[in-house]
């Protein structure tokens, strides 16, 4: 039960989809902490942080997103692990 720490860039119609509450979500249901926000240029932007396995999880789900999603692509950045990251999962505001 290695942790892992992953930067998330997730592109296609991901805004105006809810897919930063079903991010929410499924982090909050894999134990996962981190956060989640929108980039003003039509991305979603996220940290995941906890166990290889659910990090794995998170990253095959967010290959498909919610229902109303298209998801063109998910760029993955490994991380060091930091005590910079919320005690569990959050929403951010919008940044640039």
């Amino acid at each position: 039960m290695t942790d892992r720490t992953v930067h998330v860039r997730i592109t296609g119609r991901v805004q105006g989809v809810s897919y930063r509450a079903w991010t929410e979500d499924a982090a909050a249901e894999l134990g996962l902490r981190g956060w989640v926000r929108n980039r003003r240029d039509g991305s979603v932007e996220a940290i995941f942080s906890g166990t290889d396995a659910a990090v794995a999880d998170i990253l095959a789900r967010c290959k498909s997103g919610p229902p109303a999603a298209r998801v063109d692509g998910v760029a993955v950045t490994e991380r060091p692990p930091g005590n910079d990251l919320p005690a569990g999962f959050d929403f951010r505001p919008t940044a640039d």
